[in-house]
């Protein structure tokens, strides 16, 4: 888990939704003009792009409740407002519609005071205060009030990052196809040259830097509407370790190299259909991808890998809900180098496992959860904060009950480490808080297959 501390801004909104309306007294009705009010950054056809409907549409009327409210939830799903409210008159078959809205702040730096491990629990298990990154990430969202995203970060400590991105939803706009750039470097006084129990053994060294990685990409994006997108990215990499992590694990970059060079084409594909991006109770989520990584100069073997995942939300009452997911992983190649055989650990796992790094080449894995709805406060009044888009708190909180499984297959770097090629499964009870500008915080109390307990926290929503 990444720990940031944030000044002016926390996190995101699920603020309660006003909707005024002058019924219909036809069966069809005409929409004669739709409207926006509140955004004085966003521009109108940003948010025109995002609807189902247009001026001279015909509707039927029995039908028009759950149309606006759909293209409403578009709306609020750009994570580009605080709040989206809902008006519209019907005057003898003819519909006024007007969407308001409260926007958010859009430029705020971010300052960056991380523990420099795979998540909180991992850092806590060794308790170096040395392992400290800060720095600063400054990110201007709706760039232009187009909906551009520019995102700066300069981070030092044990680990240096330098990142720059900018991606454009709409670069040609007939045929919805926008675009991403991004340029990184990386480099660290320590890396994991293998594994041993599960655990990463680390190298660590003062005079030379262990591990340095660079990386520009450039992609094409095919965007359908916020809830539908696909893309096409092509990347290049340089990565160099030193003579010591050579030397301590030949297989680190296969054949006892130092560095590589390799050009990665990936494509990929989202079906966003929740109902809320930020903590979702309804609906369902499809993501997956394809890739192919070349290798130049003849340092390591080309390789392809696939991914997908689906998840699916159901409400079960006023109060419950239940989430179920599966998650799939397969890299197809000839050798194998161990900085590529990640499976479990990072960003995935099963949780009960934080503390474990789980390599292989392929993984599948199944989460459910039931959760109930403990708190829903729409709006908190901060009186000493005149800002409107800082001075209205949301809160809810969640109880989670869940399970997780997996498996990961691992043909190449098992010697040694007894939770590859088995069954893994975990589970417990959750608490998570959700609250404004996209935060989500989570503390989990989790037992595993191997009679490990702990309480676990996270900032990302486990499904």
């Amino acid at each position: 888990m990444r720990l940031l501390v944030l000044t002016f801004i926390l996190c995101s909104c699920l603020t309660a939704v006003a909707a005024t309306a002058m019924p219909c007294d036809t069966p069809f009705v005409v929409v004669q003009s739709i409207d926006f009010a509140g955004n004085d950054v966003t521009k109108d056809q940003v948010m025109r792009v995002e609807l189902t409907f247009a001026p001279g549409d015909t509707i039927a009327a029995a039908d028009l409740e759950a149309l606006l409210e759909d293209n409403r939830r578009r709306l609020f799903n750009l994570r580009l407002f605080h709040y989206v409210n809902l008006n519209y008159t019907c005057t003898n078959g003819s519909l006024q519609v007007t969407y308001d809205v409260q926007e958010r702040f859009y430029l705020y730096p971010i300052p960056i005071l991380d523990f420099a491990e795979r998540n909180f629990n991992a850092w806590l298990e060794r308790k170096d205060w040395s392992r400290i990154d800060y720095g600063l990430s400054l990110v201007r969202r709706n760039f232009r009030g187009k909906n551009e995203d520019v995102r700066l970060r300069v981070q030092q400590g044990f680990n240096k990052r330098l990142e720059l991105s900018y991606r454009v939803p709409y670069i040609i706009r007939k045929y919805n196809l926008g675009a991403d750039f991004a340029i990184a470097d990386y480099r660290s006084r320590t890396t994991s040259y293998t594994n041993f129990n599960n655990k990463q053994r680390f190298v660590e060294q003062q005079d030379v830097l262990p591990i340095q990685r660079t990386s520009v990409a450039a992609g094409i994006i095919h965007r359908q509407s916020v809830q539908r997108q696909q893309g096409l990215r092509l990347s290049y990499h340089n990565e160099q370790i030193s003579d010591s992590v050579s030397r301590l694990n030949p297989e680190y970059y296969h054949d006892a190299l130092q560095e590589r060079q390799y050009m990665r084409l990936e494509f990929y594909k989202v079906i966003n259909l929740r109902n809320n991006f930020v903590y979702p109770t309804v609906g369902s989520y499809f993501e997956a991808g394809i890739a192919q990584t070349f290798f130049l100069r003849q340092s390591g073997t080309s390789f392809t890998t696939a991914k997908a995942k689906y998840t699916h939300y159901s409400k079960l009452s006023d109060k419950y809900f239940y989430m179920v997911s599966a998650e799939g992983h397969l890299r197809l190649a000839g050798e194998h180098a161990f900085a590529d055989n990640i499976a479990l650990g990072y960003r995935s796992y099963v949780r009960g496992y934080e503390l474990y790094i789980i390599g292989g080449q392929h993984y599948g894995m199944f989460k459910q959860g039931l959760t109930r709805q403990l708190l829903d406060i729409k709006s908190i009044k901060l009186k000493f904060i005149d800002n409107p888009k800082f001075n209205n708190i949301p809160l809810s909180v969640f109880l989670n009950a869940f399970t997780d499984a997996g498996y990961v297959v691992d043909n190449a770097f098992a010697e040694g480490n007894p939770l590859t090629n088995r069954f893994l499964a975990g589970g417990g009870l959750g608490l998570h808080v959700v609250t404004f500008y996209d935060m989500v915080l989570r503390a989990e109390y989790t037992l595993n297959l191997e009679g490990d307990r702990g309480i676990y926290f996270s900032g990302r929503i486990p499904f």
